[in-house]
């Protein structure tokens, strides 16, 4: 994605910090690059080192119940998430990366510091509950004046992480001219140290971070997230001087909402007799379509709008071009809305399954694994399915289909789709086995048998993720591929919407029976099955969906053979030259 941006930016939209023309010899480059990696390793240590533990602080700490806590984790990395629409925004349309950057990161530290302290003062909890109290459900719940400032601080840290994520991997690769073929080859090196940073923050967080939380202290395993996140930004700003910076260019979610909103206040317009007579037909660089013609009315030029100094006023009327382009964003919502249920699977590994593993034995020798760290085993696959994906499965499948991209972007999807719903039902076997054994043995099932789920869910996410994104660049408009990464993370922030939907929903309905705290008196496995019934369903709604999809490429062919060709190979080019960029940007979801 930032690749093609990169390519597309004109002479002068790139300078330094004092806005003068860049000079490559003093600005950009590996020097510049490698002072940003500090801010993405800091944002998942910061990040993964509450979603993937907070749960049980929740629940064993503050009393509340499974639902209530599963609740508070995935509205908190939904909200993140969506958040990350916001920091793209104000990046595109007013402050630019390097400012939306730092002063997220200086807001994500300011959150991690009210948790550290939230979970430091024994005000902020109710009075410590005894195993008898507890499996009684006798606890005192913690009350709105203790949750307070934790909300306060998670919150605070979804704004800030959101902008992080929406801007840091663009601002990384601002720091490299891919018109310059040395530069570009240098920028793909940087995705991969980018992709690694990454994996590596998350599993410091989730080993390290959650070790020091659970058998040390709360507040010191949040403090060492702020220290981290402080030091990153010092970091930033100490680097300043050698930064390349591109212009903000305008949002092209300002462009979407002008034209739902022309269309809307033109509604009672006729439409015209031919397209030809629709603003700006002519030069349109996007031919007209009768799809959604109801968009069309935003480039009705009606007797205000006819008058030449107002053609060109986007605020009075569209042009073709922009409707088309709108059109095209609305063409992909089909497939968005069947990619969030996944999500909404993942997002139970952050909270239900590490609930599984507090009742489970974590015991390697005298040694016990804090059941937080167990993740290690989502991030460790992902990783490896990542890199089979590109060294194994990819180049097999380009052999069988004679397809440059191996597989299609839906296919992938669907694969991911697949994997997810024998992820849910592999966890509610195991819950089933679980809760059977400690019930009527009285003993602990193994904790490891919870890989499987994890394994699944990981194995999934290589292929989702990397099927999203590459959908989502390749068939929006040329003029908004900035919003692939949007809606990626709208998918990932509904996914963690929709599981806070559904438990609340579970939860009224059984009247409070499959979700408890003490999950041996619950049927957690039952929830997972009703999750993977639901994604059952919605694989079929999305081959409905995926067979009726027209790739953009097909949609409009060109008048001779030369034309489809380069058309075609300008293409292939393009997925080829972006499988680092993909994975990096699609791993900044979760």
């Amino acid at each position: 994605m930032v690749l093609i941006s990169r390519k597309g930016e004109e002479e002068g939209d790139v300078v330094d910090f004092r806005g003068n023309p860049v000079d490559k010899s003093k600005t950009g480059g590996w020097l510049a690059a490698g002072l940003i990696l500090g801010i993405e390793l800091a944002e998942r240590i910061c990040v993964m080192g509450i979603s993937m533990n907070l749960v049980t602080y929740l629940v064993g700490n503050l009393h509340l119940s499974s639902a209530k806590s599963a609740n508070i984790v995935t509205n908190f990395m939904g909200t993140l998430n969506l958040l990350g629409l916001l920091g793209g925004f104000l990046a595109d349309a007013k402050l630019g990366r390097y400012l939306t950057v730092a002063l997220s990161a200086t807001i994500t530290a300011v959150g991690i510091l009210l948790l550290t302290l939230a979970t430091s003062i024994h005000s902020m909890r109710p009075p410590p509950c005894d195993d008898y109290r507890q499996q009684h459900h006798q606890c005192i719940e913690a009350n709105g004046g203790q949750l307070a400032l934790l909300y306060a601080a998670l919150y605070t840290t979804a704004l800030g992480g959101g902008g992080i994520k929406s801007n840091v991997s663009g601002f990384g690769s601002d720091q490299f001219d891919a018109a310059d073929p040395k530069e570009e080859k240098a920028m793909i090196f940087f995705f991969n140290r980018f992709y690694f940073g990454i994996s590596i923050g998350s599993l410091f967080a989730v080993i390290v971070l959650v070790y020091v939380q659970v058998n040390v202290s709360r507040g010191l395993g949040y403090g060492i997230s702020a220290g981290a996140m402080i030091i990153a930004i010092v970091v930033l700003l100490a680097g300043t001087t050698f930064y390349r910076f591109s212009k903000p260019r305008g949002s092209p979610l300002t462009v979407i909402w002008r034209v739902i909103f022309l269309a809307w206040k033109k509604r009672a317009h006729p439409h015209p007799s031919h397209p030809s007579l629709l603003n700006g037909c002519q030069e349109a660089k996007i031919p007209h379509t009768e799809r959604l013609k109801c968009l069309d009315k935003a480039a009705i030029l009606d007797e205000y709008a006819a008058h030449e100094g107002n053609r060109s006023n986007s605020w009075i009327v569209s042009t073709v071009t922009q409707v088309e382009e709108v059109k095209l964003v609305f063409k992909l919502m089909p497939i968005w809305s069947t990619c969030i249920l996944f999500w909404t699977v993942y997002s139970q590994m952050t909270t239900f399954t590490i609930e599984q593993a507090t009742f489970m034995n974590r015991k390697v020798g005298s040694f016990e694994i804090p059941a937080g760290s167990f993740s290690a085993f989502l991030f460790i696959t992902i990783l490896v399915f990542t890199s089979l994906n590109e060294k194994f499965f990819v180049p097999l499948a380009r052999k069988l289909t004679n397809n440059a991209q191996g597989i299609t972007s839906l296919q992938r999807i669907g694969v991911g789709l697949i994997l997810s719903m024998a992820a849910m039902v592999a966890a509610a076997i195991v819950e089933k086995e679980r809760r059977n054994i400690s019930v009527h043995q009285n003993t602990k099932l193994s904790a490891f048998w919870l890989i499987p789920q994890y394994f699944l869910v990981g194995a999934g996410e290589a292929f989702v993720y990397v099927g999203q994104l590459e959908f989502f660049i390749r068939e929006a408009p040329d003029r908004m591929k900035s919003m692939s990464t949007g809606l990626f993370l709208s998918t990932i922030s509904m996914g963690f919407y929709v599981s806070s939907l559904l438990v609340t929903v579970v939860d009224k309905v059984t009247k409070k029976s499959w979700l408890r705290s003490n999950l041996n008196k619950g049927r957690v496995d039952n929830f997972y099955w009703v999750l993977a019934v639901l994604g059952a369903i919605n694989f079929l709604v999305f081959l409905a969906f995926a067979m009726k999809h027209q790739y953009k490429g097909h949609q409009h062919k060109s008048p001779d053979d030369s034309g489809k060709k380069e058309f075609k190979s300008s293409n292939i080019k393009t997925v080829e030259e972006m499988p680092e960029i993909i994975r990096i940007e699609a791993r900044e979801g979760p």
